[in-house]
């Protein structure tokens, strides 16, 4: 693609962006470089690829096309969504503290809790959509805010200018998980964010045939830094799983508009079920933050939450879906439902998933691109088992 990317749509970015035609063959799809390794032409003299650890060709395809979609300055490709949140921490030394949403993933938590404050760190868990809740959580050694929104699973919505104002006014910077909307809808970046992650195996990728984790990062005083993090650390993303998910990454305007569409159908027909207590949903007009998410998103994604008001009820629904695969992840083509408390959020003591409203009750869904009536006769067969 000839001209300057930045000035074009983004379906066409998402199509074109990183993906340069191969210098030998003109291959329009980008070659999976499988080696480890690159001759070099000269004693002395640096080459643009080295060591595959440190440049991938495929991977760093992958990257320009994130960081064109997302308008951030540099990508990072890892090999989870976690390796990109952990290189992100890398940002925080000893002594200093972060300032978290409350119902973060349950892998985001166990690895500050668990990993991360044995080498000194500090973090507050508030809830992010009270802006209170975070200038009174922040302190003079905060350096970072980090958020999701919508929340998972609880679906929370954080304004995200105006956390970033607030952070900023502290001297913090400030991140935010965006694997739930994907930037076809959302683009932190674009409201004060200064970077952004994602497990790159949800809507990225779309096919839950990888695993991968991108970070973006909008600040030039941090792109050396992250850099040195992917080359030190070398958790990076294989050239194989870098083209699945540049592949997947250029049909995402037409998925995320199919996978709303059909959300929203699924969030009406449960709103009205009288077998459900609750619908999460930021789409419906009764959510707390449905006028937020307009402002800020261009959608509302394909995430529901909803509350059965047991465990029991939960086990007898999941274990009648026949449409839906009952299992962990979210943000394929095929549509997924799982139990947060004893899968995505397991590593949550169960009394702080009390805390936070994580109720045995609580099922999550990920609606795929598959028939809608299909999936609405599904959930029909399923309910009248609780």
């Amino acid at each position: 693609m000839k001209g300057d990317p930045r000035n074009l749509g983004f379906s066409t970015r998402a199509v074109h962006a990183g993906q340069k035609p191969d210098p030998r063959t003109g291959s329009v799809a980008v070659p999976i470089y499988q080696t480890s390794t690159y001759v070099q032409e000269r004693l002395g003299e640096t080459a643009e690829f080295e060591y595959a650890r440190v440049q991938n060709p495929t991977r760093q395809a992958l990257e320009e096309q994130v960081a064109s979609l997302e308008g951030g300055l540099s990508a990072y490709a890892f090999a989870s969504g976690m390796s990109a949140i952990a290189a992100l921490m890398t940002l925080l030394k000893t002594g200093e503290h972060a300032v978290l949403s409350q119902n973060v993933y349950g892998g985001t938590y166990r690895l500050l809790s668990r990993i991360l404050e044995r080498y000194g760190l500090s973090f507050s868990w508030v809830n992010t959509s009270d802006l209170n809740a975070i200038e009174e959580a922040m302190r003079p050694e905060t350096r970072l805010v980090y958020i999701e929104t919508p929340t998972n699973p609880a679906m929370e919505i954080t304004d995200i200018a105006a956390v970033a104002e607030l952070a900023h006014a502290r001297g913090a910077a400030m991140a935010v998980d965006n694997t739930f909307l994907s930037p076809y809808f959302q683009r932190p970046l674009e409201h004060g964010a200064d970077y952004v992650v994602h497990s790159m195996t949800k809507f990225l990728n779309g096919h839950s045939d990888s695993i991968g984790g991108v970070l973006v990062n909008a600040r030039p005083e941090d792109a050396e830094w992250f850099a040195l993090v992917s080359k030190s650390v070398g958790a990076i993303l294989s050239p194989f799983d870098s083209f699945l998910a540049m592949r997947g990454i250029k049909t995402l305007a037409v998925r995320m508009d199919r996978h709303e569409q059909n959300a929203r159908q699924v969030a009406s027909y449960l709103a009205a079920h009288p077998k459900v207590e609750r619908v999460l949903y930021p789409g419906l007009p009764d959510h707390p933050g449905h006028e937020i998410q307009k402002r800020q998103a261009s959608g509302f994604g394909a995430m529901i939450t909803i509350e059965l008001g047991s465990f029991a009820a939960a086990k007898a629904m999941l274990e009648r879906m026949q449409v839906m695969s009952f299992a962990e992840s979210l943000g394929g083509v095929e549509s997924l439902i799982s139990h947060p408390a004893s899968m995505t959020h397991a590593s949550i003591p169960a009394e702080r998933r009390a805390e936070l409203g994580l109720t045995d009750g609580m099922v999550r869904l990920s609606v795929g691109i598959e028939n809608a009536e299909d999936l609405l006769a599904d959930l029909e067969q399923a309910l009248e088992a609780v």
